[in-house]
Order: structure tokens, then sequence, then C-alpha cells
């Protein structure tokens, strides 16, 4: 494969110069009249000048010195949580990265034993967790199985989660080098800022279902490639093939990459409206054909997510709970090296959301860029890309500082729509990031070509210094690590299977979400645990969003005994709700840690009253609740 010559080649200026297929044998863009605007640039994405892919270099030592350097910036990004997978947890929200551990080992568990891997009551039982309404990683959990299998679950999120940025700068770097522009350092560039900016370093405190967009670039680019009309039936099967596979990693993602390829659409429209109707035409065929593709491949998923058992609407609490702040566009990300643990307190709803944060010097970089490059519809369609999914970020009210105004903003128009009342909101600002890296790597291949202009050498060294002082402030700082809560070695060694048949439920005391779902990760996914860490409906009947579900009397009961909140007494009422409530539990037994539970003794006392005396079994007490359940 060859590599494009750009030092001392203009770029291709005409209307709408085509990308070529391949690096090797691609033919000459074709050239096409210029609009009546008169402003003789090429449309956005149209590729590479004319003779890219007839050079002699050879690409892949470079791409392989590329694909190195992204993983050691996942690697100084994650590394503290490989120091000791089984014992730490990474970054700043532990519970979801124990329950993406869960959908793991779920994954692993469904492959091994051909179990449903859209729904499951092994959490949550009886009632089960719809997956699918959740964070997905279907097929994630499917390619990581055999890593799950032998080295469990922390091992597998930590490989994914380092893998995703990674692949996610790759795969920008590779488009935009073979298909976008000529400069493969400003493709590096741009995949470096939609790697690691501070929207993806923030979700990998927890979020491999956001940081896994890896095949977003290729989407972005198949798209493009249809609207040309020249391989209508090929792009559109490649196309939905590529759709499909995201919508098995990550279903938000995609619905995001979605409205973001929308909205290129629409700004082009507005830029190029003669071209846009061209290219409109040329891509409806293939779009068809897409759809068709993915409806069929997806349409159990769909039904299980829409209409299946445990599905929910919308998301929990109100949409600006999740919204940014206008603000922190100027701000620096708590894991950035200007930034720090109180830079963006206030400015986002969390530290997994701080999607923004670029600082006040990229965003001047980016006006710069745009008014510099203001006669190139690429610029003008990523600009208005770039501001319209940031605006959208802000939430349905606009914002002063961190206060929240009365005066709408807006997602105000589109928050009841479908597929938007379950976004969190701050994530629309992943596009801004995206056209941010793409914009970057434009302005950057543009500097590239300019050394045979006047002052050409000039504007390349002050280029090259903008962008170093627009990036050092916001590179990543490595993610914090934590200790990992232990778990008993009864259920590590496996001991708990001669106590609970496959498919029952083992009930760890006390009941909570988190201890529920490590227990399980664990176990991989076993035996089936009592509530957990999720997202589902209110009820039987009202299907709106909630975390978690009410907990059982009984689970109620443990709680206060464990807080403090209430002595050991227990009467005839209570033992008989205890036991009523192993039987919905489907219980085979009842657990609770001889090492680390609060008020040990008090939850000791209470559980020989409810079941009877109690078993000691290696590192645990055991209560055989059989007899009431079975």
């Amino acid at each position: 494969m060859t590599t494009p010559d750009t030092r001392d080649r203009e770029p291709a200026r005409t209307e709408s110069a085509e990308p070529a297929e391949s690096d090797a044998s691609a033919p000459s863009p074709r050239v096409e009249p210029a609009e009546s605007d008169t402003s003789a640039t090429p449309p956005p994405l149209a590729g590479p000048a004319a003779g890219v892919g007839r050079g002699t270099t050879r690409r892949w030592p470079v791409d392989v010195l590329a694909a190195l350097m992204f993983l050691a910036g996942a690697v100084w990004v994650t590394g503290r949580g490989w120091l000791d997978p089984d014992g730490r947890l990474l970054g700043s929200r532990p519970d979801d990265q124990g329950f993406n551990e869960w959908m793991l080992a779920y994954a692993a568990h469904a492959v091994s034993h051909l179990e449903n891997p859209f729904f499951t009551t092994l959490q949550n039982a009886p009632n089960g967790v719809n997956l699918v309404a959740n964070v997905g990683l279907q097929l994630p959990g499917l390619v990581l199985s055999p890593v799950t299998l032998l080295f469990g679950a922390p091992v597998a999120y930590l490989l994914f989660i380092t893998l995703n940025l990674a692949g996610t700068g790759y795969a920008w770097y590779h488009v935009l080098s073979r298909h976008i522009i000529n400069s493969r350092a400003a493709a590096f560039l741009g995949g470096l800022f939609c790697a690691f900016a501070p929207a993806l370093v923030s979700h990998s405190n927890g979020h491999p279902h956001i940081t896994a967009q890896w095949l977003v670039p290729f989407i972005v680019w198949r798209l493009v490639a249809l609207s040309r009309g020249e391989h209508v039936v090929r792009d559109g099967l490649v196309l939905g093939a590529l759709v499909t596979a995201q919508f098995f990693v990550s279903l938000e993602i995609l619905f995001l990459t979605a409205l973001g390829c929308l909205m290129l659409v629409l700004a082009y429209l507005a830029v190029r409206p003669r071209d846009a109707v061209r290219r409109g035409r040329a891509l409806l065929p293939g779009l068809a054909i897409t759809a068709v593709l993915v409806a069929a491949v997806a349409a159990y998923p769909l039904w299980m997510y829409f209409a299946g058992p445990q599905h929910r609407s919308g998301h929990p609490g109100t949409p600006d709970m999740y919204a940014l702040k206008l603000g922190s566009f100027a701000r620096f990300a708590t894991e950035s090296v200007a930034g720090g643990p109180t830079s963006a307190v206030g400015w986002a709803p969390n530290t997994t959301e701080q999607a923004s944060f670029y600082g006040w010097p990229m965003l001047l970089l980016a006006l710069g860029a745009l008014c510099w490059l203001r006669r190139e519809a690429v610029a003008l369609v990523l600009g208005a890309v770039g501001l319209v999914s940031a605006l959208l970020s802000i939430g349905t009210t606009w914002t002063v500082g961190t206060r929240r105004t009365d005066v709408p903003a807006p997602f105000a128009l589109v928050q009841h729509l479908p597929a938007f009342d379950s976004v969190v909101v701050a994530r629309f600002a992943l596009i801004t990031t995206v056209a941010l890296g793409v914009l970057m790597a434009v302005a950057a291949d543009r500097l590239a070509t300019r050394p045979g202009r006047p002052f050409g050498r000039l504007a390349r060294v002050a280029g090259a210094v903008a962008v170093v002082v627009a990036l050092l402030p916001i590179l990543p700082t490595p993610l914090p690590a934590r200790g990992r809560p232990p778990v008993p070695d009864f259920v590590t060694s496996g001991a708990w299977r001669d106590h609970v048949a496959a498919g029952r439920t083992l009930v760890p005391v006390p009941v909570t979400w988190m201890t529920s779902v490590y227990w399980g990760s664990a176990a991989l996914t076993g035996f089936a645990v009592p509530e957990g860490y999720f997202l589902g409906p209110v009820s039987a009947t009202d299907t709106t969003g909630r975390w978690g579900v009410v907990p059982q009397p009984t689970a109620a009961l443990l709680t206060a005994v464990s807080t403090g909140k209430r002595d050991t007494t227990v009467g005839p009422t209570e033992i008989t709700q205890a036991r009523a409530d192993v039987r919905y539990w489907k219980a085979d037994a009842v657990v609770l840690p001889d090492r680390g539970a609060r008020r040990h003794d008090a939850l000791k006392t209470v559980l020989d009253a409810l079941y009877g005396p109690g078993q000691r079994i290696d590192d645990v007490w055991l209560w055989d609740v059989r007899p009431f359940t079975r």
C-alpha cells in the first residue's frame, strides 16, 4: 500500500473532488462544476487531493507506530487499574465498573450456556433485567468471552476500556489519512483528539459502552461513500453491517452517530444545496438497503428494548440533572493537566459526564481554524455540527455560570421525542468532540500543504505552536484507582456450587445493589442475585425508568440492622415475611461474610432468628433456605 507525497502538492481545489476508494489503485477524483456561490472549495469529507495513493512509501510502518502510540496513551490513562485488576477498581465510578464487569461476566455465561444475551433473571431475581435497555455490550461481551472465562471479568473490563481508547484513536487516524486528508501527521492529531479529549477520558471512569467508538469513523465514511451512488448495493450492505455491529456494541453511541450524520447532511444542504440534493438522491437507495439489513438482524433486540420484559421509558430524573453548563466548554476537566479535583465541580453532572471541558485555548484555536477555512464547506459543516450538538448538551434551559435560568434552551424542543428522552443530555457534546477533532485534522492538513506559499513555513510553525498551547492543558492524566470490595473465598473458589443450584438465587447479606453485582460477577453469574445495579421500570404498570428496584421487606430489615437503625429483635411477622421473601427470590442460600460486614454479630443474630441456626462454611455463614423455597 502506498502513501501520498504531499510536501510539494497543493490540495485539490475543485468543487467536488471524490475520494479514492483505496490507496493504490484509485481513479483520479471526479471534477464537477463549481456551485454558483463561486467559492471553489471541495465538499466536506471529499477526500485527499488528486494523486493520493500513488507514492512509493509504504504506509504500514507509520501505521504501526501510530497504533502503538495510541495504545501507549490508553495504557497511560488506565494503567493504575492494571497494577492489580482483581484488587482495584479503576476511576471515580466504581459502581459503574462493577455493573459493566457483571455484563461481561453474563455475556461469557450466555455464550457458554447458550442463554439469551438480551434478557436475564440472574440479576434482580426473579424479575430480571432488560440488558438492551441498559448498556448492551453483547458484541464486546461475545468477543471478550475467552478472556472473561480464563482471567475473570475485571481483566476483561480493563482490556475493553483500554482498547476502546486506542481503537477509537486509530480508527479516526485510519479513516482521516486514507479518505479525507493527505497528511498522516494531521490525521494522527485528529485521532488523538477524538480518543483522548476530556469526553472519552472522563467516560473511561466506568462507561465502556460510551468509549467504544471505534466503528463510528467507518460508519460516517461509509455514509459519505454511499452518497456518491457508485456501488449502491455494496455500500448499503457494508454500512448496514457496520450499523448492526454498533447496535450490539452501544445503542446510545449509534443514536448519537446517526444524529451527528443527520446534522452533517442538513449543514451540507445549507452550505452546498445543489450538490447536497444530488448526493441525497444517490444516498436514499443505499440507506434503504442498510435499513432492511439492520431491521432484519436487530428486530428481536429492538422489540426487547421497546416492548420486552422490564423495558423502560425515558431516563430517571429530569434532563437537566445530566446536562452541562455553558461555561464548561471553556473550563478544564478533572483528569486533565490543567484540571484537578475541583476544576469541574458544578459544571458537569459528575466525573463521568465531562464531555466538554476543552479549555479556552482550544476554543480559540477552533474559532481561528473556522475563520481561516471559512471558504471551505468542510469547515462550515463541522462548525455547524459542533455548535448545534454543544447547545443541545446544555439541557432544557440556559445557564449563567453554574446557575440554571428559566430561559428555554434548544434541547427543550426535542426532549419529549422518542430516543431523545432516554439520552444523557451531556453526551450530545460527544458529537462536538468529533467535529472539533476532524476540524483540527483538516486545518493541520491545510497547513502541511503550504510550504511553497508566502510565509508558508512561518504559518506552519505558528500553527504547531497554537496546537501545542491548546492541547497541552487538556492532555489526560491517569485515572485514579481504589480498593475493590472483597468477595468471600466461598464465592471466588466455587464452593457455592455445593449449596446453590444453577440458576437459583444466592442472597448476599446485607442485600445491597453492589454486593449482589460484585458477588455475581466473581462467580461469572453462575447464580442469580436479588436486586442489583441497573435501569428498569418503576413497576409492572409504570415503565418510567428508575435505578434498581424497591427492596423487599427482609432486604430493608437487614440493611437497617447493618446500619444500626434498628435492633436485633424480630417477631413472627418478620419471620413469616423473611421466608416469603426467599421464596420470592427463589433462593437456595442466604450468605453472610464472616469478615467485613458491618455489625456482623447483629446480622447473624437476626438471620438465626429468621431462618434457624446458620452453618460456617469457609469464610462465610450460610443459611440453607431450600426447605422454605422448594
